[in-house]
């Protein structure tokens, strides 16, 4: 991983973080959108600019690539280097959760 991924992905926006979660499987825009809604109860709502946005500049960085169209949608899936920046924020969050809890007591 280059020094320009670690510093724009590492850590990670929570649209970034989702976005990469749900793109583990091939997944459109809008889909991704709907399952943020429904994994976070409606807390995160991705507008279409931010969704649509954040697609264009992962797509460019290489963190996910297009697959195909499905009726004049595109699909996209998460790549290696996606999988390990996600691989990083999932163990940066970890060690967030452990102190937070050890601090707790």
């Amino acid at each position: 991983m280059d020094a320009h991924i670690r510093k724009v992905y590492v850590p990670m926006t929570e649209t970034g973080f989702y976005i990469l979660l749900c793109l583990r499987e091939e997944m459109h825009g809008y889909s991704v959108v709907r399952r943020v809604e429904e994994m976070t109860g409606g807390e995160i709502r991705l507008s279409p600019g931010t969704m649509y946005g954040s697609l264009s500049k992962m797509e460019k960085d290489g963190l996910i690539r297009f697959v195909r169209e499905e009726d004049k949608r595109k699909l996209y899936v998460i790549t290696p280097l996606g999988r390990e920046v996600l691989a990083l924020e999932m163990r940066r969050i970890e060690r967030l959760y452990k102190n937070m809890m050890e601090a707790r007591t």
